[in-house]
């Protein structure tokens, strides 16, 4: 059999998207909304030695965030549907939504999210020169179990094990919760800051047209 002449048509099943846009026009009201919660948030606590970071409580309460909030949780809808899933009669709602602010040395363990949670993302407010990166894990151990070398680590391809993210003013990242992410250590002397967010889904009724998102 001679395979050179063979048509061969690739289906790329089972596939861990991640989904990426630029939104600066949100910039100036959430970063203003996350400075006063992490301002709130050092009022409270020092700063750990051993992991030093800031988490706020969630800021999707705040009026002002409300647009931000409206836009985030209908993607994260409109994600869900366009992958197949059957959500005409659901509806998404924040299950957090809070601000990070990494100083140096800070670092993110690898993990998923749980209790319902369908999508995740963050929404980067500044990006320090040497600053942690958003990294995307394959959701398959069996796949890391077994996985070859790759022959240029540097390009996605079907052998990458990892996605790396670098962070940029106003860039909006989406995944599904199932893929695990974390965060590489802040090599930066400035704080990393970002909105890291949960969504969840519940039942929306009987409305015969996709139900809007609800901020909760």
């Amino acid at each position: 059999m001679n395979q050179a002449s063979d048509t061969w048509v690739k289906q790329s099943a089972f596939a861990a998207p991640i989904y990426c846009v630029h939104k600066p026009e949100f910039l100036d009201v959430i970063n203003q909304v996350a400075q006063d919660f992490i301002a709130k948030r050092k009022l409270d606590a020092d700063l750990n030695p051993n992991y030093p970071a800031y988490m706020t409580d969630n800021i999707n309460y705040d009026p002002k965030v409300l647009p931000f909030a409206n836009y985030v949780a209908q993607t994260g809808w409109n994600i869900l549907e366009d992958q197949g899933h059957k959500v005409d009669n659901l509806r998404t709602f924040f299950g957090a939504m809070w601000c990070q602010e990494h100083h140096k040395h800070s670092m993110m363990d690898q993990h998923v999210h749980g209790e319902g949670v369908q999508i995740v993302g963050f929404y980067f407010l500044n990006s320090p020169k040497k600053c942690s990166r958003a990294v995307f894990h394959h959701p398959s151990s069996a796949k890391v179990q077994i996985n070859l070398p790759q022959e240029n680590e540097d390009n996605l391809t079907d052998s990458s094990i990892m996605m790396n993210i670098v962070p940029s003013p106003g860039l909006l990242v989406f995944s599904n919760s199932w893929v695990p992410h974390s965060f590489s250590r802040n090599e930066s002397d400035e704080p990393l800051r970002f909105i890291h967010f949960n969504i969840n889904v519940a039942e929306a009724g009987t409305q015969s047209s996709p139900p809007p998102a609800e901020v909760i």
